[in-house]
């Protein structure tokens, strides 16, 4: 059977970065990524773009990941945000059928890396962004000798639980 194609929704090349190097170490291929042209709202490039990508990728072998940062919004605010989008462009919502994993870290992905990093974190501060986009690479080793092992290291940030759980329900 033919690989499903993957597209990637995010707000930043930063996103785009881990999201394409996390896919790669599970053995997945990204053939499209999207993410703000530039310095801009990013939720809101993600929040205007999802109700096609969603609908584009329904009844083809082809799977849509999202990443959208918490920032203060809870998970469900982000979800219904996006649920909201696709009621403004009369596209159906999102449903167990689709292929989708939507990813919300809280408060943004640096909480991500520095949970990663080995620190104990909150999903309210902020965490320093990092230099290079590339650097995440040590953040998608971690990440991914964790998934290989089956279960994040504790305390883990919910919104990681979460996006682990939305991975495996799509691949």
């Amino acid at each position: 059977m033919k690989h499903p194609q993957i597209t990637v929704l995010c707000e930043d090349k930063q996103h785009g970065a881990f999201i394409r190097r996390f896919l790669k170490k599970r053995r997945r291929r990204v053939q499209r990524t999207l993410s703000t042209p530039n310095k801009g709202a990013g939720d809101q490039f993600v929040r205007n773009n999802y109700p096609e990508q969603l609908d584009a990728i329904r009844g083809r072998n082809a799977i849509l990941v999202v990443m959208i940062d918490g920032d203060n919004d809870s998970i469900e605010q982000r979800l219904k945000q996006l649920d909201d989008a696709c009621k403004k462009k009369g596209i159906p919502l999102r449903t167990d059928s689709d292929s989708v994993a939507i990813f919300v870290p809280k408060r943004n992905i640096e909480t991500w890396f520095a949970y990663l990093d080995g620190e104990l974190v909150n999903e309210t501060d902020e965490y320093p962004k990092l230099k290079r986009q590339r650097e995440c690479r040590r953040h998608v080793d971690v990440l991914e000798q964790m998934c290989a092992e089956g279960k994040l290291r504790n305390p883990a940030p919910e919104s990681l639980e979460a996006a682990c759980s939305e991975y495996n329900n799509v691949f």
